[in-house]
């Protein structure tokens, strides 16, 4: 099995005050080279400061990280992790530097020193791959929220990452912008094979990912499939998550007597195993 990333036992500590907090207690997990990868977890899980572990923005207090067999507690090797590893942030705007789309997409390139017409090129695909290659003139703070975050992600793209990190990148977008992006990352991922390792609390942005991890107070205390995790229904409202509207559906059913599974998450899935249930009745 191919790693992108490798992680060890990793623990990651801070001081308030007096006081020191475990934000990250000591997890370990591997991200496969070209997986889509779902971390969930409810405000203060610690998944956000685990995603800024994962391409070395926060170093571990204990244990290692590694990128592509790269330490990334070593301050020498540290713009060779983050050229592997990219991150986005729930903010764009926190993101987006110039005046113009494009130049906003070039910033990366330029600062890795590369020739003008390999940036030109890098800025034109990645402005493609997400969608946003007729607004290259445009000036980002006229754009739609979905839009501003998807060229936050060219910038990203255009300096070629293996593995994209986003952190609740859908939070401060409305559902037609969380749509927008969702399918953007998968498409990434498909298209280009860029692994992709999503943190988010919005349910329905898991489904149709690899792999699903669930983090609470700082450690991982779920690790499968969607349909897998999404059936632990009583794990998840326990640690203040919600489920999808087609699982929380079919759970209704089933304590109501009805004889349904609980693992389908598609919605024509969840229509037939409630006609079966109906013809048994």
């Amino acid at each position: 099995m191919d790693n992108i990333i490798e992680v060890r036992n990793a623990v990651y500590e801070y001081t308030d005050g007096d006081q020191t907090h475990r934000a990250v207690d000591n997890v370990s997990f591997n991200i496969e080279r070209g997986s889509f990868t779902v971390i969930l977890g409810h405000n203060g899980s610690g998944k956000s400061t685990l995603a800024k572990m994962l391409n070395g923005l926060f170093k571990a207090t204990d244990g290692e990280i590694l990128v592509d067999g790269i330490d990334t507690k070593k301050e020498d090797t540290e713009i060779e992790v983050k050229r592997k590893v990219g991150m986005v942030f729930q903010n764009p705007d926190n993101q987006l530097v110039a005046s113009i789309v494009e130049e906003d997409v070039a910033f990366g390139p330029e600062n890795l020193g590369l020739e003008p017409t390999v940036i030109r090129q890098r800025v034109d695909d990645a402005l493609k791959s997400v969608g946003m290659y007729e607004f290259r003139q445009s000036t980002p703070h006229h754009l739609s929220g979905g839009q501003k975050q998807r060229i936050a992600i060219a910038g990203i793209i255009a300096m070629e990452p293996e593995c994209l990190i986003l952190d609740e990148p859908t939070a401060m977008l409305d559902p037609v912008g969380r749509k927008e992006i969702i399918e953007t990352l998968h498409k990434l991922n498909k298209e280009k094979g860029i692994t992709v390792v999503l943190i988010t609390h919005y349910m329905e942005e898991a489904e149709n990912a690899d792999r699903v991890m669930v983090m609470n107070d700082g450690v991982i205390i779920d690790d499968n499939t969607p349909k897998e995790i999404f059936k632990n229904v009583e794990l998840l409202k326990s640690v203040g998550l919600s489920v999808p509207q087609t699982t929380e559906l079919l759970y209704a059913l089933k304590q109501n007597g009805f004889n349904v599974t609980t693992d389908v998450l598609s919605i024509e899935e969840t229509a037939d195993v409630i006609a079966s249930a109906l013809e048994e009745k």
